[in-house]
């Protein structure tokens, strides 16, 4: 494939700027640029989402015109997005169905029987028979690669595909696009994880403001050289931080145990854990395992009542409601951006007010000037790119949205905050930006629980750390005094009997 001079102009950004890019038969070519750096237009043009203004695109000798997806797709064309597009109530054989051409379908026959079989090929655990409301966000990732995978792709488009995989289905996942490389398919490969782009990528593209301002071969260059090209001196690596211990008890969660919402959920298990002041807890874990669970009940978006399974300040709340625990200084960053940590057809005023009501309400009013230069200062001090506090949240990119929410729940200076997959799909800068107002929200006093599948960013940020499997938790130990192979263990669940004769002998 080649593209030729591509630009796309949108009211009041171009988001590609006479772009020209050439993609070699099994060649595995990173698109690499800050979170609106025009790398989403792109692609979507590319897979049909998006028609640009000028530009044109050369697909096997020929100029094409790929008005949709459905003709991407017949071209051989396959693309796994970042925000997933995938229906709620229909099973995930369902959802992979509705890509696939009669012919295709006719060449698969069982459609169920193959996604099982590459499913267990290439270690992604998918069951076609789940309904795909009940999946995790890493879940859903997995089918969003599944659906390509089922497909005779000559070109893969993959939107930050390793974001909520482990270290092992990452592997796997690499080891199926060497394949796929060697067979002839070009994929074009969309990350922030710049070791996974030096390691499997055969060349990179940078992008900045919608141009294309440099290549070059990645297994030549390194994460922090390649950083340089994309964000200027101001991706100087996380390089470490020091370890804080906390102090005072905040938080604490005991013997909180807690059946199933669905019959895909996963029940909490005698889960046991504190926070401390000044210190931030990390939970590794595989999706599915009760993560999801787990941060709804603190939250209190479960509302069942849990008795004295969860207290603060040694006061219980388990029988509180949302907006009672916020009051008392829980936030909340969720896992799910779009729908959850924000409302897309709302402004980010209407966001922002969403979560802090009580200083912007006076005699039953709302102060909205006050609410406006209040979201205003948000965008500057998080540096998140936008057209104002009046964009809508779905008008932003994923890193820049997700630096709005950080900055909002960490301006109510919370005494805990509890954080799901900070910087999914973020960007270097962006990344770096969030894991310095963590550090500086740990440092003024809050307890900070994060949950995260990035196991670097863990041991990266987390003073003590311990791993979620199949609803139990692991014990907690400094992050200084464990290591990668031991809390990947813990994921697996290698603790899990020592918790049941714990629990067996306490009771």
């Amino acid at each position: 494939m080649r593209l030729t001079n591509i630009t796309k102009q949108y009211p009041g950004c171009l988001a590609n700027d006479n772009i020209n890019l050439t993609l070699m038969p099994g060649e595995i070519h990173a698109l690499l640029g800050e979170n609106g750096a025009g790398k989403s237009t792109l692609v979507k043009t590319i897979y049909g989402v998006v028609a640009p203004d000028k530009g044109d695109i050369i697909w096997d000798g020929k100029e094409v015109s790929i008005k949709s997806p459905s003709i991407a797709r017949d071209l051989g064309i396959g693309m796994v997005f970042q925000h997933f597009s995938l229906f709620e109530t229909m099973t995930v054989c369902q959802n992979i169905e509705l890509c696939l051409s009669k012919t295709q379908l006719s060449k698969i026959g069982d459609l169920a029987q193959r996604i099982t079989e590459l499913s267990e090929e290439y270690g992604l655990n998918v069951d076609p028979n789940r309904y795909v409301h009940s999946l995790s966000i890493g879940e859903r990732q997995r089918v969003e690669i599944m659906r390509c995978l089922v497909q005779s792709v000559k070109l893969l488009i993959l939107d930050e595909p390793t974001s909520v995989l482990t270290p092992q289905e990452v592997a796997g996942l690499f080891n199926v696009l060497r394949t796929l490389s060697k067979e002839g398919c070009s994929i074009l490969f969309i990350s922030h994880k710049l070791h996974e782009v030096t390691e499997i990528c055969h060349k990179a593209t940078i992008l900045r403001g919608g141009k294309v301002v440099d290549t070059c071969v990645p297994n030549e260059e390194t994460p922090a050289t390649i950083a340089k090209m994309m964000v200027g001196d101001l991706a100087e690596q996380d390089a470490g931080y020091s370890k804080k211990e906390g102090s005072v008890e905040v938080f604490n969660a005991s013997a909180l145990s807690l059946p199933a919402k669905h019959p895909f959920g996963t029940t909490l298990k005698n889960i046991n854990f504190d926070l401390k002041a000044g210190e931030i807890l990390g939970i590794a874990g595989v999706a599915g395992n009760g993560q999801d669970e787990l941060m709804a009940i603190i939250s209190g978006e479960d509302d069942r009542n849990v008795k004295d399974g969860l207290s603060i300040n040694g006061m219980s709340i388990g029988h509180l409601h949302a907006g009672e625990r916020r009051k008392l200084g829980i936030a909340n960053v969720p896992e799910e951006r779009l729908g959850r940590g924000a409302v897309p057809d709302m402004s980010l005023t209407e966001n922002t007010l969403l979560t802090h009501s009580d200083g912007f309400i006076k005699n039953g009013l709302v102060q909205w000037q006050s609410i406006k230069e209040y979201t205003t200062e948000l965008i500057s001090k998080y540096k998140v790119k936008c057209h104002g506090e009046f964009s809508e949240a779905k008008s932003l990119s994923g890193g820049n949205l997700q630096k709005f929410i950080m900055g909002r729940e960490i301006g109510q200076a919370p005494k805990v905050l509890i954080c799901a997959h900070p910087t999914w799909g973020v960007d270097v800068g962006a990344a770096l930006a969030i894991h310095q107002a963590l550090l500086e929200l740990r440092d003024k006093g809050a307890a900070i629980l994060l949950i995260s599948e990035d196991i670097d960013e863990l041991f990266l940020l987390a003073d003590r750390m311990a791993a979620v499997c199949d609803g139990y938790l692991s014990p907690l130990v400094k992050t200084e005094e464990t290591n990668i192979d031991q809390i990947g263990q813990w994921m697996a669940g290698t603790f899990i009997n020592n918790a049941n004769q714990t629990q067996e002998v306490s009771a």
